[in-house]
């Protein structure tokens, strides 16, 4: 195959996991009218690190160059615990009101907090960047602040959601150059989803009964399998061939996708202000993500995605 080809493949490999993800935050929407938020990360990360666990193990037998366990097992936990408390604010956001539309933009706001989190540890941001994140927060404001200039409380939970996706891109941005990337996935993944069961007797009002999810089974079934094990793999894939700033660009194309997936078959309908915050919350995340007019693409703590 040409390399013009592979690139093609790349990016049609990316462009469906956005997809998947896009249409995650409907199903995370309908799992929530029988599950609480809590139940529902137990069961998709659990199930989704338990379907990319026998692919680590069997890349770790086939490659000879071993990441370190103690580098994976660090790395999966700070980034799985991380990634736990992004996931219950996103549910929770969701349950408190968020639409699908909505909480699909503003987590796509962490791509704008990366690089402004960066400068503690003196990432170096471009201009671009920042003219990115003032079109952003001008979509945002349009998308979320009702006439009376306040954020519902699921936007809010959503927005700091995204603040909490920021911290787990700065987390793999520092140990995926050590580890396998399926191995850290699946680390992560297996550490978020065993520490929320751990908890459900804690902090959840009642464990999850058969009745509820089968109930939902499908979207578990979407969000586990799916959404979490099929879609990384495809981003990973993707990745290996295509150039960070152009992957992050297809796909923060998720935050579109869960706009029209919303419309499509969650029955969510928005403002013409509403669908004007959208387009300026897209802009502002691929502004931030752009190549400048040198060719030099952005540094990859900017352009990582989390999933």
């Amino acid at each position: 195959m040409t390399l013009r080809g592979q690139a093609l493949r790349a990016d049609a490999w990316m462009l469906l996991a956005s997809i998947i993800w896009g249409a995650a935050f409907v199903a995370q929407g309908k799992a929530a009218a029988h599950l609480d938020a809590l139940s529902i990360i137990a069961l998709r990360f659990t199930v989704g690190g338990l379907l990319l666990l026998p692919i680590a193990l069997a890349r770790r037998s086939r490659v000879r160059a071993h990441s370190p366990w103690p580098t994976v097992a660090l790395g999966g936990t700070l980034a799985g615990l991380v990634m736990l408390l992004a996931a219950v604010l996103q549910q929770r956001g969701i349950e408190a009101g968020a639409t699908a539309s909505a909480a699909g933009f503003i987590t796509g706001l962490y791509v704008l907090f990366v690089p402004i989190m960066g400068l503690a540890v003196g990432v170096r941001t471009h201009i671009t960047v920042w003219a990115g994140a003032v079109v952003a927060a001008a979509g945002l404001y349009l998308l979320s602040v009702g006439p009376d200039l306040s954020m519902s409380r699921g936007d809010v939970l959503v927005l700091l959601c995204a603040l909490a996706w920021a911290v787990h891109v700065l987390l793999i941005g520092r140990f995926s150059p050590k580890c396998d990337a399926i191995e850290l996935a699946a680390a992560q993944f297996l550490v978020t989803g065993l520490v929320a069961m751990c908890l459900l007797p804690f902090l959840s009002p009642s464990l999850p009964s058969v009745a509820s999810i089968e109930a939902v089974i499908w979207p578990l079934v979407y969000l586990g399998p799916v959404a979490v094990g099929v879609a990384f793999t495809l981003q990973v894939v993707g990745q290996r061939t295509a150039p960070p700033a152009h992957a992050a660009v297809i796909l923060s194309m998720e935050s579109l996708f869960a706009a029209v997936f919303g419309a499509a078959i969650g029955g969510e309908r928005l403002t013409g202000g509403q669908y004007a915050g959208c387009g300026l919350m897209l802009a502002g995340i691929l502004l931030a993500q752009a190549v400048d007019l040198r060719g030099k693409p952005a540094t990859a703590a900017e352009t990582a995605t989390p999933r």
